[in-house]
Protein backbone atom coordinates (compact mmCIF):
# COMPACT_ATOMS: atom_id res chain seq x y z
CA UNK A 1 0.00 0.00 0.00
CA UNK A 2 1.39 3.38 -1.03
CA UNK A 3 1.95 6.09 1.55
CA UNK A 4 0.79 9.71 0.96
CA UNK A 5 4.21 10.92 -0.22
CA UNK A 6 4.55 8.03 -2.71
CA UNK A 7 1.19 8.95 -4.27
CA UNK A 8 2.25 12.59 -4.44
CA UNK A 9 5.51 11.74 -6.20
CA UNK A 10 3.68 9.59 -8.77
CA UNK A 11 1.31 12.43 -9.61
CA UNK A 12 3.90 15.20 -10.05
CA UNK A 13 3.80 14.90 -13.86
CA UNK A 14 0.09 14.17 -14.10
CA UNK A 15 -2.50 16.91 -14.59
CA UNK A 16 -4.98 15.02 -12.42
CA UNK A 17 -6.71 17.91 -10.65
CA UNK A 18 -9.39 19.41 -12.91
CA UNK A 19 -10.35 23.01 -12.22
CA UNK A 20 -7.15 23.66 -10.23
CA UNK A 21 -3.40 23.70 -10.85
CA UNK A 22 -1.98 20.25 -10.04
CA UNK A 23 1.58 21.65 -9.91
CA UNK A 24 0.55 24.24 -7.32
CA UNK A 25 -1.00 21.43 -5.26
CA UNK A 26 2.30 19.51 -5.35
CA UNK A 27 4.32 22.60 -4.44
CA UNK A 28 2.18 23.52 -1.42
CA UNK A 29 2.14 19.90 -0.20
CA UNK A 30 5.93 19.46 -0.54
CA UNK A 31 6.74 22.77 1.19
CA UNK A 32 4.36 22.18 4.09
CA UNK A 33 5.57 18.59 4.45
CA UNK A 34 9.16 19.83 4.91
CA UNK A 35 8.07 22.38 7.53
CA UNK A 36 6.06 19.79 9.46
CA UNK A 37 8.82 17.17 9.42
CA UNK A 38 11.23 19.78 10.80
CA UNK A 39 8.78 20.56 13.62
CA UNK A 40 8.26 16.84 14.29
CA UNK A 41 12.02 16.28 14.53
CA UNK A 42 11.97 18.27 17.78
CA UNK A 43 9.63 15.78 19.45
CA UNK A 44 5.99 14.74 19.14
CA UNK A 45 4.35 15.51 15.76
CA UNK A 46 2.16 18.62 16.13
CA UNK A 47 -1.61 18.32 16.27
CA UNK A 48 -3.14 20.15 13.31
CA UNK A 49 -6.58 21.67 12.85
CA UNK A 50 -7.29 21.87 9.12
CA UNK A 51 -9.98 24.40 8.24
CA UNK A 52 -8.86 25.59 4.82
CA UNK A 53 -11.73 26.99 2.80
CA UNK A 54 -9.91 26.79 -0.55
CA UNK A 55 -10.02 23.18 -1.91
CA UNK A 56 -6.50 23.07 -3.35
CA UNK A 57 -4.90 24.31 -0.11
CA UNK A 58 -7.13 22.00 1.95
CA UNK A 59 -6.10 18.87 0.03
CA UNK A 60 -2.41 19.82 -0.21
CA UNK A 61 -2.32 20.51 3.54
CA UNK A 62 -4.11 17.24 4.26
CA UNK A 63 -1.56 15.21 2.28
CA UNK A 64 1.37 17.08 3.86
CA UNK A 65 0.03 16.38 7.36
CA UNK A 66 -0.54 12.68 6.57
CA UNK A 67 2.92 12.33 4.99
CA UNK A 68 4.52 13.94 8.07
CA UNK A 69 2.60 11.56 10.40
CA UNK A 70 0.88 14.49 12.12
CA UNK A 71 -2.53 13.99 13.74
CA UNK A 72 -4.89 16.08 11.60
CA UNK A 73 -8.42 17.21 12.50
CA UNK A 74 -10.63 18.06 9.52
CA UNK A 75 -12.91 20.98 10.33
CA UNK A 76 -15.73 22.97 8.77
CA UNK A 77 -14.60 26.62 8.37
CA UNK A 78 -18.24 27.68 8.72
CA UNK A 79 -18.76 26.32 12.22
CA UNK A 80 -20.11 28.87 14.68
CA UNK A 81 -18.31 30.30 17.71
CA UNK A 82 -19.83 27.74 20.09
CA UNK A 83 -18.80 24.83 17.86
CA UNK A 84 -15.27 26.16 17.42
CA UNK A 85 -14.92 26.60 21.18
CA UNK A 86 -15.97 22.99 21.65
CA UNK A 87 -13.40 21.84 19.06
CA UNK A 88 -10.53 23.88 20.50
CA UNK A 89 -11.27 22.65 24.03
CA UNK A 90 -11.25 19.05 22.81
CA UNK A 91 -8.28 19.19 20.45
CA UNK A 92 -5.95 21.86 21.92
CA UNK A 93 -4.11 22.13 18.59
CA UNK A 94 -0.49 23.09 18.01
CA UNK A 95 -1.12 24.36 14.47
CA UNK A 96 -4.20 25.81 12.80
CA UNK A 97 -4.30 25.75 9.02
CA UNK A 98 -6.84 27.98 7.36
CA UNK A 99 -9.61 29.63 9.37
CA UNK A 100 -10.30 31.90 6.41
CA UNK A 101 -6.95 33.70 6.20
CA UNK A 102 -5.21 31.33 3.80
CA UNK A 103 -2.26 31.16 6.18
CA UNK A 104 -1.22 28.82 8.93
CA UNK A 105 -0.16 29.62 12.47
CA UNK A 106 0.58 28.13 15.84
CA UNK A 107 -2.32 27.10 18.03
CA UNK A 108 -2.47 27.19 21.81
CA UNK A 109 -2.04 23.46 22.45
CA UNK A 110 0.72 21.84 24.45
CA UNK A 111 0.30 18.25 23.31
CA UNK A 112 -1.17 17.47 26.72
CA UNK A 113 -3.89 15.27 25.21
CA UNK A 114 -1.98 12.87 23.02
CA UNK A 115 -3.56 11.25 19.98
CA UNK A 116 -3.90 7.47 20.32
CA UNK A 117 -2.00 7.07 17.02
CA UNK A 118 0.49 9.60 15.65
CA UNK A 119 -0.71 9.42 12.03
CA UNK A 120 -4.42 9.58 12.86
CA UNK A 121 -6.93 11.39 10.65
CA UNK A 122 -9.85 12.81 12.62
CA UNK A 123 -13.05 13.25 10.59
CA UNK A 124 -15.93 15.22 12.13
CA UNK A 125 -19.33 13.67 12.73
CA UNK A 126 -22.43 14.52 14.73
CA UNK A 127 -22.45 18.25 13.99
CA UNK A 128 -26.14 18.24 13.08
CA UNK A 129 -27.10 16.99 16.56
CA UNK A 130 -25.12 19.69 18.35
CA UNK A 131 -22.11 17.76 19.68
CA UNK A 132 -19.17 17.49 17.28
CA UNK A 133 -17.18 14.27 17.55
CA UNK A 134 -14.12 13.19 15.60
CA UNK A 135 -13.96 9.62 14.29
CA UNK A 136 -10.36 8.39 14.49
CA UNK A 137 -9.17 7.08 11.13
CA UNK A 138 -5.75 6.28 9.71
CA UNK A 139 -4.31 6.22 6.20
CA UNK A 140 -4.82 2.43 6.35
CA UNK A 141 -8.56 2.58 7.20
CA UNK A 142 -9.18 5.09 4.39
CA UNK A 143 -7.20 2.98 1.91
CA UNK A 144 -9.23 -0.10 2.91
CA UNK A 145 -12.36 1.79 1.89
CA UNK A 146 -10.76 2.72 -1.46
CA UNK A 147 -9.72 -0.89 -2.09
CA UNK A 148 -13.22 -2.15 -1.29
CA UNK A 149 -14.65 0.41 -3.72
CA UNK A 150 -12.30 -0.42 -6.63
CA UNK A 151 -12.78 -4.17 -6.15
CA UNK A 152 -16.57 -3.83 -6.00
CA UNK A 153 -16.76 -1.73 -9.17
CA UNK A 154 -13.91 -3.70 -10.80
CA UNK A 155 -11.87 -0.65 -11.80
CA UNK A 156 -8.24 0.35 -11.31
CA UNK A 157 -8.53 4.13 -11.58
CA UNK A 158 -11.34 6.20 -10.06
CA UNK A 159 -12.27 9.53 -11.65
CA UNK A 160 -14.43 11.64 -9.33
CA UNK A 161 -16.51 14.79 -9.77
CA UNK A 162 -16.77 16.25 -6.27
CA UNK A 163 -19.45 18.74 -5.21
CA UNK A 164 -19.47 17.77 -1.51
CA UNK A 165 -17.44 19.32 1.36
CA UNK A 166 -13.88 17.98 1.52
CA UNK A 167 -13.76 18.08 5.34
CA UNK A 168 -16.66 15.60 5.37
CA UNK A 169 -16.10 11.89 4.75
CA UNK A 170 -18.24 12.02 1.58
CA UNK A 171 -15.99 14.61 -0.06
CA UNK A 172 -12.69 13.38 1.40
CA UNK A 173 -13.16 9.81 0.13
CA UNK A 174 -13.76 11.06 -3.42
CA UNK A 175 -10.33 12.68 -3.22
CA UNK A 176 -8.78 9.56 -1.66
CA UNK A 177 -10.15 7.29 -4.41
CA UNK A 178 -8.78 9.48 -7.21
CA UNK A 179 -5.50 10.43 -5.53
CA UNK A 180 -4.47 6.90 -4.54
CA UNK A 181 -5.51 5.23 -7.82
CA UNK A 182 -3.93 7.91 -10.07
CA UNK A 183 -7.38 8.92 -11.29
CA UNK A 184 -8.70 12.40 -12.06
CA UNK A 185 -10.51 14.66 -9.59
CA UNK A 186 -12.80 17.51 -10.63
CA UNK A 187 -13.88 19.81 -7.79
CA UNK A 188 -16.69 22.32 -8.13
CA UNK A 189 -19.16 23.91 -5.68
CA UNK A 190 -22.67 22.52 -6.07
CA UNK A 191 -24.04 26.05 -6.54
CA UNK A 192 -21.86 26.45 -9.66
CA UNK A 193 -23.18 23.15 -11.07
CA UNK A 194 -26.76 24.17 -10.28
CA UNK A 195 -26.29 27.46 -12.13
CA UNK A 196 -24.94 25.61 -15.20
CA UNK A 197 -21.25 26.65 -14.89
CA UNK A 198 -19.93 23.12 -15.21
CA UNK A 199 -16.36 21.93 -15.71
CA UNK A 200 -15.80 20.28 -19.07
CA UNK A 201 -15.32 16.56 -18.42
CA UNK A 202 -16.36 13.32 -20.10
CA UNK A 203 -19.07 12.25 -17.63
CA UNK A 204 -19.10 8.62 -18.81
CA UNK A 205 -15.63 8.22 -17.25
CA UNK A 206 -16.56 9.76 -13.88
CA UNK A 207 -18.31 8.96 -10.59
CA UNK A 208 -20.25 11.76 -8.90
CA UNK A 209 -21.56 11.67 -5.31
CA UNK A 210 -24.75 13.46 -4.30
CA UNK A 211 -27.08 13.71 -1.33
CA UNK A 212 -30.84 13.32 -2.01
CA UNK A 213 -31.65 17.05 -1.82
CA UNK A 214 -28.97 17.77 -4.45
CA UNK A 215 -30.32 15.06 -6.74
CA UNK A 216 -33.81 16.48 -6.34
CA UNK A 217 -32.64 19.96 -7.38
CA UNK A 218 -30.72 18.73 -10.43
CA UNK A 219 -33.72 16.70 -11.63
CA UNK A 220 -35.82 19.88 -11.64
CA UNK A 221 -33.67 21.22 -14.50
CA UNK A 222 -33.96 19.32 -17.83
CA UNK A 223 -30.46 20.33 -19.00
CA UNK A 224 -28.83 19.23 -15.73
CA UNK A 225 -30.89 16.03 -15.78
CA UNK A 226 -29.46 15.24 -19.20
CA UNK A 227 -25.94 16.12 -17.97
CA UNK A 228 -26.34 13.86 -14.94
CA UNK A 229 -27.61 10.96 -17.04
CA UNK A 230 -24.24 10.81 -18.83
CA UNK A 231 -22.26 9.88 -15.69
CA UNK A 232 -20.81 6.39 -15.29
CA UNK A 233 -22.26 6.22 -11.75
CA UNK A 234 -24.15 8.64 -9.50
CA UNK A 235 -23.50 7.58 -5.89
CA UNK A 236 -26.36 8.63 -3.61
CA UNK A 237 -25.99 8.71 0.17
CA UNK A 238 -25.76 10.91 3.25
CA UNK A 239 -29.48 10.68 4.05
CA UNK A 240 -32.42 8.40 3.15
CA UNK A 241 -33.84 8.91 -0.35
CA UNK A 242 -37.61 8.83 -0.85
CA UNK A 243 -39.32 6.55 -3.39
CA UNK A 244 -40.63 9.36 -5.59
CA UNK A 245 -37.08 10.69 -6.05
CA UNK A 246 -35.73 7.23 -6.91
CA UNK A 247 -38.55 6.66 -9.41
CA UNK A 248 -37.87 10.01 -11.08
CA UNK A 249 -34.15 9.17 -11.37
CA UNK A 250 -35.00 5.79 -12.87
CA UNK A 251 -37.41 7.39 -15.35
CA UNK A 252 -34.60 9.68 -16.57
CA UNK A 253 -32.18 6.73 -16.77
CA UNK A 254 -29.82 8.19 -14.17
CA UNK A 255 -27.19 5.55 -13.36
CA UNK A 256 -27.91 5.83 -9.65
CA UNK A 257 -26.08 3.81 -7.00
CA UNK A 258 -27.81 4.23 -3.61
CA UNK A 259 -25.24 3.66 -0.88
CA UNK A 260 -25.09 3.00 2.83
CA UNK A 261 -22.18 4.09 4.96
CA UNK A 262 -21.06 6.66 7.52
CA UNK A 263 -18.11 8.61 8.82
CA UNK A 264 -17.19 5.72 11.10
CA UNK A 265 -16.84 3.31 8.13
CA UNK A 266 -14.94 5.79 5.89
CA UNK A 267 -18.00 6.12 3.61
CA UNK A 268 -19.92 3.32 1.93
CA UNK A 269 -19.96 -0.32 2.97
CA UNK A 270 -22.99 -1.22 0.82
CA UNK A 271 -23.89 0.01 -2.66
CA UNK A 272 -26.55 -0.89 -5.22
CA UNK A 273 -24.96 -1.07 -8.66
CA UNK A 274 -26.53 1.20 -11.33
CA UNK A 275 -27.69 -1.67 -13.57
CA UNK A 276 -29.59 -3.21 -10.64
CA UNK A 277 -31.11 0.17 -9.82
CA UNK A 278 -32.25 0.75 -13.42
CA UNK A 279 -33.80 -2.72 -13.56
CA UNK A 280 -36.07 -1.78 -10.63
CA UNK A 281 -34.22 -3.02 -7.55
CA UNK A 282 -34.69 -0.88 -4.41
CA UNK A 283 -32.12 -1.40 -1.64
CA UNK A 284 -28.74 -0.19 -0.45
CA UNK A 285 -27.16 -3.01 -2.46
CA UNK A 286 -24.59 -5.65 -1.65
CA UNK A 287 -21.89 -5.37 0.98
CA UNK A 288 -18.51 -4.20 -0.35
CA UNK A 289 -15.59 -6.69 -0.15
CA UNK A 290 -13.81 -4.92 2.74
CA UNK A 291 -16.85 -5.16 5.04
CA UNK A 292 -19.23 -7.65 6.64
CA UNK A 293 -22.72 -6.94 7.96
CA UNK A 294 -24.83 -9.01 10.31
CA UNK A 295 -28.37 -8.31 11.48
CA UNK A 296 -28.88 -9.02 15.17
CA UNK A 297 -31.74 -8.95 17.66
CA UNK A 298 -31.58 -7.11 20.98
CA UNK A 299 -29.92 -10.16 22.58
CA UNK A 300 -27.11 -10.01 20.01
CA UNK A 301 -28.19 -13.17 18.14
CA UNK A 302 -27.71 -13.16 14.36
CA UNK A 303 -31.01 -13.13 12.45
CA UNK A 304 -31.91 -14.85 9.17
CA UNK A 305 -32.69 -13.24 5.80
CA UNK A 306 -35.58 -10.75 5.73
CA UNK A 307 -35.66 -10.45 9.53
CA UNK A 308 -35.40 -6.86 10.78
CA UNK A 309 -32.84 -6.13 13.46
CA UNK A 310 -29.89 -4.01 14.50
CA UNK A 311 -27.17 -3.54 11.86
CA UNK A 312 -23.74 -4.65 13.07
CA UNK A 313 -20.69 -3.87 10.96
CA UNK A 314 -17.20 -5.27 10.72
CA UNK A 315 -14.95 -3.50 8.23
CA UNK A 316 -11.26 -2.92 7.64
CA UNK A 317 -12.24 0.73 7.15
CA UNK A 318 -13.77 1.08 10.63
CA UNK A 319 -12.76 4.08 12.71
CA UNK A 320 -10.74 3.19 15.79
CA UNK A 321 -13.01 5.22 18.06
CA UNK A 322 -13.89 8.84 18.82
CA UNK A 323 -11.11 11.22 19.74
CA UNK A 324 -9.42 10.93 22.19
CA UNK A 325 -10.57 7.36 23.01
CA UNK A 326 -10.18 4.20 20.93
CA UNK A 327 -12.95 1.60 20.97
CA UNK A 328 -12.47 -1.45 23.17
CA UNK A 329 -14.38 -3.73 20.78
CA UNK A 330 -12.50 -3.35 17.48
CA UNK A 331 -14.33 -6.23 15.78
CA UNK A 332 -18.04 -5.35 15.70
CA UNK A 333 -19.59 -1.91 15.44
CA UNK A 334 -23.32 -1.80 16.17
CA UNK A 335 -25.03 1.22 14.68
CA UNK A 336 -28.35 2.89 15.41
CA UNK A 337 -29.85 1.76 12.11
CA UNK A 338 -32.36 -1.05 11.70
CA UNK A 339 -32.52 -3.15 8.57
CA UNK A 340 -32.45 -6.60 7.01
CA UNK A 341 -30.49 -8.60 4.44
CA UNK A 342 -32.62 -10.16 1.68
CA UNK A 343 -31.98 -13.50 -0.07
CA UNK A 344 -29.58 -11.83 -2.53
CA UNK A 345 -27.54 -10.39 0.33
CA UNK A 346 -28.75 -6.85 -0.36
CA UNK A 347 -28.96 -4.52 2.63
CA UNK A 348 -32.33 -2.85 3.21
CA UNK A 349 -32.59 0.03 5.68
CA UNK A 350 -35.81 0.40 7.68
CA UNK A 351 -34.90 3.44 9.77
CA UNK A 352 -32.97 4.61 12.78
CA UNK A 353 -33.73 2.95 16.08
CA UNK A 354 -33.52 6.31 17.88
CA UNK A 355 -35.95 7.89 15.37
CA UNK A 356 -38.57 5.21 16.09
CA UNK A 357 -41.85 6.71 17.26
CA UNK A 358 -44.13 4.78 19.61
CA UNK A 359 -47.69 6.07 19.41
CA UNK A 360 -50.58 4.25 21.04
CA UNK A 361 -48.33 1.19 21.46
CA UNK A 362 -47.50 1.03 17.72
CA UNK A 363 -43.89 1.24 16.47
CA UNK A 364 -43.58 3.68 13.57
CA UNK A 365 -40.53 4.54 11.46
CA UNK A 366 -40.65 8.06 9.99
CA UNK A 367 -39.10 7.04 6.64
CA UNK A 368 -42.25 5.15 5.58
CA UNK A 369 -44.55 8.09 6.33
CA UNK A 370 -42.19 10.66 4.82
CA UNK A 371 -42.03 8.62 1.61
CA UNK A 372 -45.84 8.46 1.40
CA UNK A 373 -46.12 12.22 1.94
CA UNK A 374 -43.44 12.89 -0.70
CA UNK A 375 -45.43 10.72 -3.15
CA UNK A 376 -48.38 13.15 -2.92
CA UNK A 377 -46.11 15.66 -4.74
CA UNK A 378 -47.53 18.40 -2.53
CA UNK A 379 -44.44 19.01 -0.40
CA UNK A 380 -40.92 20.22 -1.27
CA UNK A 381 -39.49 18.71 1.92
CA UNK A 382 -40.82 16.72 4.87
CA UNK A 383 -39.75 15.30 8.20
CA UNK A 384 -41.90 13.33 10.63
CA UNK A 385 -41.10 13.34 14.35
CA UNK A 386 -42.80 12.27 17.57
CA UNK A 387 -43.58 14.81 20.27
CA UNK A 388 -44.58 13.91 23.86
CA UNK A 389 -48.31 13.32 24.26
CA UNK A 390 -50.17 12.40 27.48
CA UNK A 391 -52.68 10.18 25.71
CA UNK A 392 -50.68 8.57 22.88
CA UNK A 393 -47.20 8.57 24.41
CA UNK A 394 -45.91 10.30 21.29
CA UNK A 395 -47.95 12.20 18.73
CA UNK A 396 -46.94 11.96 15.07
CA UNK A 397 -45.98 15.42 13.80
CA UNK A 398 -45.23 16.35 10.18
CA UNK A 399 -43.02 19.38 9.61
CA UNK A 400 -43.13 20.22 5.92
CA UNK A 401 -42.54 22.76 3.17
CA UNK A 402 -45.66 23.02 0.97
CA UNK A 403 -44.90 23.23 -2.78
CA UNK A 404 -47.57 25.91 -3.21
CA UNK A 405 -49.04 28.40 -0.76
CA UNK A 406 -52.59 27.07 -1.22
CA UNK A 407 -51.69 23.51 -0.20
CA UNK A 408 -53.25 22.65 3.15
CA UNK A 409 -52.56 19.82 5.56
CA UNK A 410 -56.14 18.62 4.96
CA UNK A 411 -55.44 18.13 1.23
CA UNK A 412 -52.37 16.02 2.00
CA UNK A 413 -54.19 14.00 4.68
CA UNK A 414 -57.01 13.19 2.21
CA UNK A 415 -54.48 11.71 -0.24
CA UNK A 416 -52.86 9.64 2.53
CA UNK A 417 -56.06 7.90 3.69
CA UNK A 418 -55.79 5.16 1.06
CA UNK A 419 -52.01 4.76 1.47
CA UNK A 420 -51.43 4.62 5.23
CA UNK A 421 -53.14 3.13 8.26
CA UNK A 422 -55.01 5.70 10.30
CA UNK A 423 -52.48 5.59 13.17
CA UNK A 424 -49.66 6.40 10.70
CA UNK A 425 -51.20 9.69 9.53
CA UNK A 426 -49.63 12.59 11.47
CA UNK A 427 -51.78 14.28 14.09
CA UNK A 428 -50.07 17.66 13.80
CA UNK A 429 -48.97 19.45 10.61
CA UNK A 430 -46.51 22.35 10.79
CA UNK A 431 -45.71 24.25 7.56
CA UNK A 432 -42.26 25.87 7.31
CA UNK A 433 -40.30 27.84 4.71
CA UNK A 434 -37.23 25.61 5.15
CA UNK A 435 -36.10 22.63 7.22
CA UNK A 436 -32.82 22.56 9.20
CA UNK A 437 -30.57 20.28 7.14
CA UNK A 438 -26.78 20.23 7.08
CA UNK A 439 -24.64 20.20 3.90
CA UNK A 440 -25.05 16.40 3.62
CA UNK A 441 -28.84 16.67 3.71
CA UNK A 442 -29.19 15.26 7.23
CA UNK A 443 -32.00 16.73 9.26
CA UNK A 444 -31.43 18.30 12.68
CA UNK A 445 -34.13 16.56 14.71
CA UNK A 446 -33.33 18.47 17.90
CA UNK A 447 -34.09 21.70 16.09
CA UNK A 448 -37.33 20.21 14.73
CA UNK A 449 -38.40 19.28 18.26
CA UNK A 450 -37.93 22.93 19.26
CA UNK A 451 -39.90 24.15 16.22
CA UNK A 452 -42.76 21.73 16.97
CA UNK A 453 -42.89 22.57 20.68
CA UNK A 454 -42.97 26.33 20.04
CA UNK A 455 -45.58 25.97 17.27
CA UNK A 456 -47.92 23.88 19.40
CA UNK A 457 -47.53 26.15 22.44
CA UNK A 458 -48.43 29.18 20.31
CA UNK A 459 -51.39 27.29 18.79
CA UNK A 460 -52.78 26.48 22.22
CA UNK A 461 -52.36 30.01 23.52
Amino acid sequence: MERPLDCLNHLTQNDWLIGYDSRQFNQIAQELYLELTQLSACGTPPKIILAEREPLRFLASFIAACAANCPVFLCNPDWGTQEWQQVFDLVQPDIVLGMGNGEWGMGNGHNNSQCPISNSIMIPTGGSSGEIKFAIHTWETLISSVQGFTEYFQIKQVNSFCVLPLYHVSGLMQFMRSFTTAGKLAIQPFKAVESGQILNIKQSEFFISLVPTQLQRLLQNPELTEWLSQFNTVLLGGAPAWNELLEKARFHRIRLAPTYGMTETASQIATLKPDNFLSGKISSGQILPHAKVTIRNQQGEILNSNQIGNITIYAQSLALGYYPKTRENQTNFQVDDLGFLDEQGHLNIVGRNSDKIITGGENIYPAEIESAIQATQMVADICVIGIPDKYWGQALTAIYIPKKSDISALKIQTLLKDKLSKFKIPKYWIPQQNLPRNSQGKINRQKLQQIATEFLQNSIT
